[in-house]
């Protein structure tokens, strides 16, 4: 890694932990679900691995902490609160299955030249969301850890990470922004519940917004 990569803030997202919702493939928006035993277990584990000084996150080296309003993550003082980061709002299909969604959606005369995609025709109902919808907030949410990223290079400051703790399908449409891809543009991403992915830029520049494919960890030996 170059001094120039080393320097570079990075953006950590951690998806909520698994439900018993999530575990069985219901959307999940607004309900306040409390997390499987595995699910707390897993999240447990894998910050064992990836928290603490030295570590992949650091805490001395994150300067700002987000999270959706259902997580319940009160890690520091750091941590800031956001519907900018909340979990798609699945309106009418809240609690729903894909397969049930789409019979709901046949049964009311829509989808007939093509299935139903929420990337592109997002959800029905008070509370369902349009991809407009979420990609102005989610702009909104990267326009200000950009400028906090921005600030730190311009400081030379090597102490501005930032992490954001959200559910699995706002962080997937999260990613594509951050790309600045439309939400309907196809990228197949898996994100498992507590896991962890990286973000950051190329080249030490705020306007190369990249994907961390890879992550060397502090300490590790080639």
């Amino acid at each position: 890694m170059s001094d120039k990569d080393a320097a570079t803030p990075r953006l950590f997202l951690i998806r909520h932990g698994e439900t018993e919702w999530s575990r069985n493939g219901r959307f999940t928006g607004i309900t306040d679900l409390p997390l499987l035993p595995e699910g707390e277990e897993k999240v447990r584990q894998t910050a064992s691995v990836v928290f603490g000084a030295g570590r992949l996150i650091d805490p001395s080296k994150v300067a700002h902490i987000v999270q959706g309003p259902s997580v319940r993550a009160a890690l520091t003082e750091k941590v800031h609160t956001t519907e900018d980061i909340a979990e798609w709002g699945y309106g009418d299909y809240e609690g729903l299955l894909q397969p049930q969604i789409e019979e709901l959606r046949k049964s009311r005369g829509l989808d007939r030249e093509r299935p139903w995609d929420i990337w592109r025709d997002g959800c029905e109902g008070p509370g369902g969301h349009t991809p407009p919808q979420v990609t102005e907030r989610l702009d909104r949410l990267i326009s200000q850890i950009t400028s906090i990223h921005r600030q730190g290079l311009q400081q030379g400051d090597r102490n501005c990470d930032a992490v954001v703790v959200a559910h699995g399908h706002i962080l997937r449409a999260f990613v594509k922004r951050w790309l600045k891809l439309d939400l309907d543009t196809h990228l197949e991403m898996m994100l498992e519940p507590g896991g962890v992915c990286g973000l950051s830029y190329a080249h030490g520049d705020v306007e190369a917004r990249a994907v961390l494919v890879g992550m060397s960890f502090p300490g590790s030996t080639s």
